[in-house]
């Protein structure tokens, strides 16, 4: 991969998106959303494929709507959760892997990545 530079604002959008997926529980819940596509989970139904309840749930899904990883919006009675656009989870993973094995010596050693 190559290298790419980031400004030293994308650098803190991604350092607070990791720093949101700090926690098993908001790993569990973005993996969960991610899995259900564009069309999300309520909160409730969300809740009960993560094991995790009410307050707890709330507390953890404000963490990653703050990061941007996150969505949620009020339909009727339900709140829908959505995992962010493709691009902001490709973005994230590309930040890290975009410097894979630059320091490697030879383009064998690189070719993991």
């Amino acid at each position: 991969m190559k290298h790419e530079s980031h400004s030293p604002e994308d650098v803190d959008v991604f350092a607070s998106q990791f720093a949101a997926l700090g926690s098993e529980h908001r790993l569990s819940v973005l993996r969960t959303l991610v899995r259900a596509g564009p069309e999300g989970l309520s909160i409730g139904a969300l809740g009960e494929r993560c094991g995790i309840t009410g307050s707890t749930l709330t507390h953890h899904m404000k963490i990653l709507a703050a990061a941007g990883l996150v969505t949620q919006e009020k339909q009727g009675r339900s709140i829908i959760c959505v995992a962010a656009e493709m691009d902001v989870m490709r973005a994230l993973s590309d930040y890290l892997l975009s410097e894979c094995c630059a320091d490697c010596p030879t383009e064998k050693d690189a070719d993991h990545g």
